[in-house]
C-alpha cells in the first residue's frame, strides 16, 4: 500500500493519488518534464511500498546523469520518448516508472516492462524479483525463437491470432520484436486475412479489453471518456465504427480488431511507439440481426443510430479529440461504410489531421502497384486503360489517384484523364446516362457509352489494360473475363484486392493458370506461389500495410497538420522506387516485407519532405537527412536495461 506520506506528496505534485498496487497495474502515465525516483525509506529497510519521493526538473540535471533526458527538444529519436522506446534512445538506462517506480510482482504483469525469464541477476535484486521468476536468465532472442515455435504449433490462424494477443497483453517488446522478425509469417495472422473471422468472433474470444468503446451512451461526456485512457501523449488514433469490416459488412463493437490490428503495424512496420497509439471503436448499435441476437455481442443491442443523432456524435467526438490530443494527432478511419467514409473526410480533413485508409491508403499501395508494373509492360499511365470492378470507397479512391498522377505527369486536365477510368458497380458501367441516380462520389466516372449490364461484356467492350476488383465479391473475375483479358493483352494486369480472401475476386492460380501464365497479379490477401508449366509465379500482395505506417511516421515526425493529396502521391511513389529488378523478375510489383521497416522509413522521408515543401510541417528546422531522422525515431523492440 502507498504510505501516507507518499500519497500527500503525490498528490501535491500532480502525479496522482493514492491505491492499492492492484489499482489498474497496466496504466502508465503520461509523459512528464520531470523524474521521479523513489528510494527505499530508511525506517523501514527493503520496504518496497514505503517510498520517498524527490523531483528534479530535467533542465536541471547534469549531462552525465544516469536518467535519460527525455525532454520534447532531444536532438534524436521523436519528441518525449519517455518510455525509452525509439531507436535512438536504445542504449540509454531506463527506470520501469508509472507513478512509482515498477517492482516485484506488479513488474512482472506490466506489459510495457515485462521482460520474463529476461530480467538478469541484478535487476531482479533491484527489482524484487527473486522467488518470482525461475533462476535461468534467457535473452530476448531465444525467448522470439521459443514463441515462434509455440505460434506454430497452432494449425488454425484464429489460434495463432488469439497466442499473439496474449502475447501482447504480457509482454509488448517481445510481441513486437517476434513480429518485426518474422513479419511475412505474421503479418496475415495478426491482420488480414485472420483478423476478419476474429473480429466475426470477437465475443466469444474476448479476453481483456483492448483501446476505447465510446457509445451513445457517453454522448455529451466524450472528453471524459478520453481522460481514462492512460497515455496521455497520443499521436495515432485508429477509429471504427464496425459497420463495414473488410468485406464481411456490419459487425458493430466487435470491429474492434481492425484498429488493434493496424495500431500494431503501426508500431511493428513503421516504428510509431505503442505508449503513442490508440484504437477506438464508435458503438452506434449494429443492423446485423446475428449479433443482435446474440447474447455475447458485447456491443450495444439496437439498430444503428443515423442522420442527425450519429453527426452529433461523430462531431463531439472529432472535437473532443483535438482538445484533448491537439492540432498533430493523426486520425485514421477505418471501415466505416460508403456514405459515412466520404462525408467524414470531406468534412474534417480541412480541420483536422484525418486520413481514410480504405480510401486513400488502398489506392496510394494501388498506384505504387501500377507505377512498378509500368517496368514490365511499358508506357505510362496514360497510355493505359483502367476498368474497376467495385465503386465504393476503395474503387473510386483509386480511380481518383490515379487520375490525379496521371494529370500531374502529363498536364492534362482532370476531366480529361478520368475518361480513361472506368467503373462497374452491381448495376452494370457507370455511364453518364446513370448520372441522376448516382451516389455523389460515382458522378466523376460516370462517362458516355451505351448500358453494360455485366463485367464481361465491359471488358470486351472497354478494353482495358488493367482489371481492378475491390468489390468484396468473391470469384467475380470468372474464367471468362480473365481469358478477355488475356485476348486484349500480352500481359494483363490484374489486381484482386478484396479482402478476406475469402472475399478475393480471383486467386492467384486462376489468374496465373487462365492467362498462360502471362498476367501480372496483385492481391489484397496472401497467396501462396504457383507453378505453371515448370514456372513458378510469386504473386505480390497490394497490402496497405505498405503504406499507412511509413505515411503516418511520416507526418508524425514533421509535425504536419493536414493531409494533401500530394503526401499520398509521394508515398506511392517512394514505395514504387523501392522494388528491384530481382522482384521484377519473379513478376512481383511490390517489394518484399522482410524489408517493410526500411521501406517504411524512406516512405517518412518523402512524405515528410513534400510536407515540408508544401509548409504543411510544423517540426522545424527541417532535418538535413529525413531518412536517418525518420531511423532514429522508430521504436525498437530490444530489451532496455533497468536500473
Amino acid at each position: 500500500m502507498f504510505s501516507a506520506t507518499r500519497c500527500a506528496l503525490l498528490s501535491n505534485s500532480g502525479l496522482g493519488g493514492c491505491g492499492s498496487k492492484g489499482d489498474a497495474p497496466r496504466k502508465r502515465s503520461s509523459p512528464m518534464r520531470k523524474v521521479v525516483c523513489m528510494t527505499p525509506s530508511s525506517s523501514r529497510t527493503g520496504d518496497r511500498n514505503n517510498s520517498v519521493v524527490m523531483e528534479t526538473p530535467l533542465k536541471e540535471l547534469k549531462k552525465d546523469s544516469p536518467v535519460a533526458d527525455v525532454d520534447g527538444n532531444s536532438s534524436a529519436g521523436g519528441p518525449q520518448d519517455v518510455y525509452g522506446e525509439d531507436r535512438a534512445t536504445e542504449d540509454q538506462f531506463v527506470t520501469p516508472w508509472s507513478v512509482s517506480v515498477a517492482s516485484g510482482y506488479t513488474l512482472l504483469r506490466d506489459p510495457h516492462f515485462n521482460k520474463g525469464l529476461a530480467f538478469n541477476e541484478k535487476e531482479r535484486d533491484a527489482h524484487y524479483l527473486r522467488g518470482l521468476l525461475p533462476p535461468s536468465v534467457i535473452p530476448q532472442e531465444t525467448q522470439v525463437k521459443k514463441m515462434i515455435q509455440h505460434i506454430r504449433q497452432y494449425q488454425v490462424p484464429l489460434q495463432k491470432y488469439m497466442a499473439m494477443m496474449d502475447l501482447q497483453e504480457r509482454n509488448e517488446r517481445l510481441f513486437y520484436k517476434l513480429l518485426i522478425d518474422h513479419v511475412e509469417e505474421l503479418l496475415p495472422v495478426v491482420y488480414t486475412p485472420t483478423v476478419g473471422e476474429a473480429c466475426q468472433k470477437y465475443g466469444s474470444i474476448f479476453m481483456r479489453p483492448q483501446g476505447l468503446y465510446i457509445s451513445l451512451k457517453e454522448k455529451g461526456k466524450i472528453r471524459e471518456v478520453l481522460r481514462n485512457w492512460p497515455e496521455k501523449n497520443i499521436q495515432v488514433i485508429v477509429v471504427t465504427d464496425g459497420e463495414r469490416i473488410l468485406g464481411l459488412g456490419d459487425l458493430g463493437c466487435q470491429g474492434m480488431g481492425i484498429p488493434v490490428g493496424k495500431l500494431s503495424l503501426y508500431t511493428a512496420l513503421g516504428g510509431v511507439r505503442p505508449s503513442a497509439c490508440l484504437p477506438i471503436t464508435i458503438d452506434v448499435g449494429t443492423n446485423n440481426e446475428k449479433l443482435l441476437n446474440d447474447e455475447l455481442y458485447i456491443g450495444l443491442k439496437q439498430r444503428r443510430a443515423t442522420g442527425q443523432e450519429y453527426a452529433e456524435l461523430m462531431n463531439e467526438f472529432m472535437t473532443a479529440l483535438k482538445q484533448t490530443y491537439g492540432e498533430k494527432v493523426l486520425i485514421q478511419f477505418e471501415d466505416f461504410a460508403n456514405h459515412n467514409a466520404f462525408d467524414l473526410l470531406e468534412k474534417y480533413r480541412s480541420t483536422h489531421l484525418v486520413f481514410n485508409d480504405d480510401i486513400q491508403g488502398t489506392a496510394s499501395v494501388v498506384l505504387a502497384g501500377l507505377v512498378a508494373a509500368l517496368k514490365l509492360v511499358g508506357g505510362n499511365l496514360a497510355d493505359h486503360r483502367f476498368l474497376f470492378l467495385g465503386a465504393g470507397e476503395a474503387g473510386t479512391g483509386i480511380a481518383e489517384l490515379i487520375a490525379l498522377e496521371t494529370s500531374k505527369q502529363t498536364n492534362a486536365p482532370l476531366e480529361e484523364v478520368r475518361k480513361n477510368i472506368w467503373l462497374v458497380d452491381s448495376k452494370g458501367l457507370i455511364v453518364s446516362s446513370r448520372k441522376d441516380s448516382l451516389q455523389h462520389f460515382k458522378k466523376p466516372w460516370a462517362h458516355e457509352h451505351e448500358p453494360v449490364k455485366n463485367l464481361l461484356d465491359a471488358v470486351n467492350q472497354i478494353k482495358p489494360t488493367v482489371l481492378i476488383g475491390t468489390s468484396g465479391q468473391g470469384r467475380t473475375f470468372t474464367k471468362e473475363v480473365i481469358e478477355a483479358m488475356s485476348s486484349i493483352n500480352e500481359k494483363p494486369i490484374i489486381l484482386s484486392l478484396s479482402n478476406p480472401t475469402s472475399q478475393s475476386e480471383c486467386t492467384a492460380e486462376e489468374a496465373y493458370k487462365w492467362s498462360q501464365g502471362r498476367a501480372i497479379f496483385a492481391s489484397g490477401s496472401p497467396f501462396p506461389p504457383v507453378e505453371y508449366e515448370g514456372k513458378v509465379f510469386v504473386p505480390g500482395q497490394a497490402n496497405n500495410a505498405y503504406i499507412f505506417p511509413g505515411f503516418g511516421l511520416g507526418l508524425i515526425m514533421s509535425g504536419t497538420i493536414r493531409v494533401h493529396d500530394d503526401l499520398l502521391l509521394a508515398a506511392s511513389e517512394a514505395l514504387a522506387s523501392q522494388v528491384s529488378q530481382e522482384n521484377f523478375d519473379k513478376g512481383l510489383i511490390y517489394p518484399p516485407f522482410t524489408n517493410i521497416r526500411k521501406i517504411s522509413a524512406h516512405i517518412a522521408a518523402k512524405v515528410a519532405a513534400k510536407a515540408y515543401e508544401l509548409g504543411l510541417a510544423t517540426r522545424l528546422p527541417q532535418p538535413k537527412d529525413l531518412v536517418k531522422f525518420a531511423e532514429s525515431c522508430m521504436y525498437t523492440p530490444s530489451y532496455r536495461t533497468y536500473r
